[in-house]
């Protein structure tokens, strides 16, 4: 009886996990290092899948876990990429840049792309993930054979940080979020050349002799709440991961509203 209640035992354990879902899907990868604004350079082993419409801009309304609007539009133009955690950064990858490329299978052409980071994926299925817009999974095809990559699903692909380059007249711009007051101010960050990522925004409201950090909130939004009103023009001083500093006096307006975007005369 006791070798019978015993087997029973070890059925009983083994249909548990079964229906628990412990064997279902592929084994977790644990996530590599972060991904730093070095850029030396060297071409890393990534995975790579894609979501949305095939030739879309990935998120259903254009959006994403940055905060950032409209990226199937210039300067983004459609080339999003979702990052796992050692490149979202909790979102203060937001906005970096990189090389991706696939040399399999056939339909791979090979050839460099760059892809922006402005959404999070959280997949474990490898060191680094890219879940890409349907039309940056299709750039790393051969011209016309990009509907046959996307069909592949996941495939293999190397991947390096760069520096970003945008148009000459694209600056980096500011967008005070919905549901902002006089008493709590959350500014969307964008555009950023360079390292592309923003890690440190101050303020100095109008008579003000000294800056104050914002506090990260989530994607690239920086907030602050304050029992005193803020009033403008505000100046914004930002930092890159690379330790570069900006500094614009009175970029945001006296009078500034809510749901506004407020462009700046600085570039990395």
């Amino acid at each position: 009886m006791a070798a019978a209640s015993t087997h029973l035992v070890a059925v009983a354990v083994v249909l548990a996990a079964l229906v628990g879902g412990a064997w279902c899907g592929p084994p977790k990868v644990p996530p590599g290092k972060n991904i730093s604004a070095d850029c030396d350079g060297k071409w890393l082993e990534a995975k790579a899948t894609w979501y949305g419409k095939p030739t879309g801009a990935g998120p259903d309304d254009n959006g994403g876990a940055c905060g950032y609007k409209e990226v199937n539009k210039a300067p983004f133009n459609s080339m999003g990429a979702c990052g796992n955690s050692p490149i979202f950064k909790d979102g203060l990858g937001c906005g970096s840049c990189y090389e991706i490329k696939c040399d399999k299978p056939a339909e791979c052409s090979g050839e460099p792309v760059i892809v922006y980071i402005t959404d999070m994926n959280y997949e474990p299925i490898a060191a680094y993930h890219f879940d890409l817009a349907g039309t940056a999974f299709g750039a790393m095809a051969k011209k016309g054979e990009e509907e046959k990559l996307r069909k592949a699903g996941i495939i293999d692909m190397q991947f390096r940080r760069v520096k970003c380059k945008y148009p000459a007249d694209t600056k980096i711009a500011f967008h005070i979020e919905k549901g902002c007051n006089p008493n709590y101010l959350a500014l969307l960050v964008k555009y950023a050349a360079g390292d592309g990522d923003i890690v440190g925004v101050d303020i100095k409201e109008k008579g003000a002799k000294e800056y104050q950090s914002l506090k990260h909130s989530w994607g690239a939004i920086w907030r602050m709440d304050t029992p005193k009103p803020i009033k403008g023009p505000i100046s914004i001083r930002i930092t890159s991961e690379g330790g570069k500093t900006l500094e614009q006096e009175d970029v945001i307006p006296e009078g500034w509203k809510p749901d506004t975007l407020y462009r700046s005369k600085l570039q990395f």
